[in-house]
């Protein structure tokens, strides 16, 4: 049967690399949503909270503007590393 959760229960493997990059830039996860509105992503802290926790799942569209808000690549958010 096909699972669609980490090995770990978690819903997407971009959130723990968001929460990082977030705290590197010191901002909040206000901030994060606020500047992913600015691109045209319609998102609110509740949201980027629930990625980061794994409790979302991420859309590509949504994985593609926190790249661009990150200036990182979507690979680089989806290393596991």
């Amino acid at each position: 049967m096909f699972n669609n959760r980490t090995h770990d229960g978690r819903n997407n493997i971009a959130g723990i690399k968001v929460a990082a990059l977030r705290k590197a830039m010191k901002i909040s996860q206000r901030e994060v949503a606020d500047r992913l509105q600015l691109i045209g992503l319609d998102i609110d802290k509740n949201a980027v909270q629930r990625i980061e926790s794994g409790q979302r799942f991420v859309t590509d569209i949504e994985l593609i503007s926190l790249a661009k808000v990150f200036s990182v690549t979507i690979e680089e958010l989806l290393n596991r590393d």
